[in-house]
């Protein structure tokens, strides 16, 4: 498997070269050494034990919530996005204000994975090129940061990576006659049954769409949470935990030098870093399980230290801060019915207990407060 066929570079009537993928999968298939099927083995083990520490968090839908906010950013921020899981959450706060570009950016794939898993949770659901480019659709429609994207529409035209044009591009994937063919054998192997183990075809699955390219901007984010609904799909996740886009983030380079070896044939080092990083990434997970599961016992303790009427009132704003660490004074209005001043009263207590932090108290009126030891288990702040 050290050198496959996937594909070569051809000239093409404007003077580039373009790179023209193989049938796929190869005629040979893929013959998979000892070590990989090993790992696999090891990645196995590791999303299994994911899938089941999560069904301990009495809230998992928030967990997931708060994953799927994580990946967005870092799978944005690979694109060059500036803004942060933070800046995200901030923004659904602060609903109806003009987001910046880069967070709109964010906003659009939440939606798009929110789309996805609602898609994939639908029986008799097929995995299909109509539900990549719905995908695309919810990702880029009306994103300010996705230029000339075609929403939902495979490309109609030649597009590269890196450089001005074709000609001095780092890589200039099908033309679009050849792109329609690479998409219908990749359609193929979204559910053909054959003995390759589940984690290894998402490995392919990822990287032969990222080779295909087919839309004008987006196929990175496109791409990587293909990975997470083929693994829905194929039954191998009972819920959407696992995002791989904060291992890529981390290893950027080496997933651009990856990538890059997979179009020569190189698939076996392509296929080890993608191995090595869903054990990483479940295991960074099974470790958040851990460290909320101690803050809301010990977050707990300080809310029944209140008075028996402060503690109801407590009671019904900390767990919804599991899915919202970012509140006003509206949002706990909101979640508990209270007057202004009441609201006021409990963002008191739970600053007071450290539960809650100022974003900035010079601030009288819009003021932001952060759950900032939660945020702090996701993401640095």
């Amino acid at each position: 498997m050290d050198m496959v066929k996937i594909g070569a570079f051809r000239q093409q009537p404007g003077g580039y070269q373009a790179f023209i993928p193989a049938p796929f999968p190869p005629r040979s298939g893929f013959a998979l050494p000892p070590i990989i099927l090993k790992k696999n083995t090891h990645a196995t083990l590791m999303v299994g034990k994911l899938d089941g520490i999560t069904t301990l968090l009495p809230d998992v839908d928030f967990f997931l919530l708060m994953y799927l906010r994580k990946d967005a950013a870092s799978s944005s921020q690979i694109e060059g996005t500036l803004a942060t899981m933070v800046d995200a959450i901030e923004a659904e706060v602060s609903s109806g204000e003009q987001l910046p570009d880069d967070v709109d950016d964010i906003v659009h794939y939440i939606k798009a994975l929110h789309h996805g898993i609602k898609r994939t949770q639908e029986e008799g659901f097929p995995l299909s090129l109509r539900f990549i480019r719905e995908l695309h659709h919810k990702l880029a429609a009306g994103a300010r940061a996705t230029h000339f994207s075609n929403p939902g529409e495979f490309r109609t035209s030649q597009n590269w990576i890196g450089g001005t044009n074709p000609n001095n591009a780092r890589f200039v994937p099908p033309p679009v006659d050849e792109m329609k063919k690479s998409l219908a054998d990749l359609e193929k192997f979204l559910y053909t049954k054959d003995d390759i183990p589940v984690l290894i075809r998402a490995a392919l699955i990822h990287a032969q769409f990222e080779t295909i390219h087919p839309f004008l901007d987006g196929n990175g984010r496109t791409g990587r949470m293909l990975i997470t609904f083929f693994l829905l799909h194929a039954g191998y996740l009972k819920r959407p935990v696992l995002y791989l886009s904060s291992y890529f983030k981390r290893h950027q380079k080496m997933y651009y030098d990856r990538l890059e070896g997979y179009h020569q044939g190189q698939v076996l080092p392509w296929v080890e870093f993608f191995l090595d990083g869903i054990i990483e990434i479940s295991g960074d997970a099974i470790q958040t399980v851990e460290k909320i599961t101690a803050l809301r016992e010990q977050d707990v303790l300080k809310v029944q230290t209140l008075g028996s009427r402060a503690a109801q009132s407590a009671a019904k704003v900390l767990p919804r801060l599991y899915a919202q660490p970012i509140v006003n004074v509206a949002v706990i209005k909101k979640w508990t019915g209270f007057t202004r001043q009441g609201a006021l009263n409990v963002i008191k207590r739970f600053s007071d207990m450290g539960i809650l932090v100022s974003k900035s108290e010079d601030k009288k009126y819009g003021q932001l407060f952060f759950y900032r030891d939660y945020l702090k288990i996701f993401t640095d702040i």
